[in-house]
């Protein structure tokens, strides 16, 4: 997606530890219209018109979760990172590594919002080593849900965990392939036009 890796290019930052600051456009700093942009190009990537609820976990996934789920015009619904008064009733969970937070977290989704009867899109803005996408996917097979798929935004290449959810046979579509990110600049992979 040629207008995201621009936007990488010109205003995304390597920082020490492959860290890769978009935050300006992506993930604290939010530009809706590219968002709305990235949401229309997963739609076309998964056209499957039985999608009923878009799923990630918070919180810098929400923002273009909820611009995707209402492309989609259906409901997002996001894994909380720690169980709050507020959720009543049965849980999914599974427990991650966050490398973002450098620490185990267990992600929660009320059962009263993930159903067998759902079929489920998993919508991220990173993509990484993979641990988070494995513990979404991981709660969907808890409801019994069927996954559509997979869409992020922008995926980690060179720390692996895109290539093997892949291998695993998950159906993943990342907008852009970061292959190296350091004190030369930034690289993408070469991706053909999905």
């Amino acid at each position: 997606m040629d207008s995201l890796k621009q936007r990488i290019l010109t205003e995304g930052r390597v920082l020490p530890g492959n860290i890769i600051k978009v935050d300006g456009f992506m993930n604290h700093r939010i530009d809706t219209r590219l968002m709305r942009e990235i949401a229309r190009e997963f739609r076309r990537l998964f056209p499957d018109p039985d999608i009923t609820a878009i799923l990630t976990a918070e919180a810098s996934g929400i923002a273009l979760a909820a611009i995707t789920a209402d492309e989609f015009d259906v409901p997002m619904i996001f894994a909380k990172k720690a169980k709050s008064d507020n959720i009543e009733g049965g849980l999914y969970q599974s427990d991650i590594y966050s490398y973002t937070y450098k620490k185990k977290v267990t992600l929660l989704v009320s059962s009263q919002w993930l159903t067998s009867q759902d079929k489920v899109l998993v919508v991220d803005d990173f993509l990484a080593n993979g641990e988070a996408l494995k513990g979404l996917v991981d709660i969907v097979h808890q409801a019994g849900a069927k996954l559509a798929g997979i869409g992020i935004a922008i995926e980690k290449g060179f720390q692996g965990g895109g290539d093997r959810l892949r291998e695993a046979g998950y159906p993943l579509k990342s907008l852009v392939i970061i292959e190296q990110a350091d004190g030369q600049g930034i690289r993408f992979r070469n991706q053909q036009t999905l």
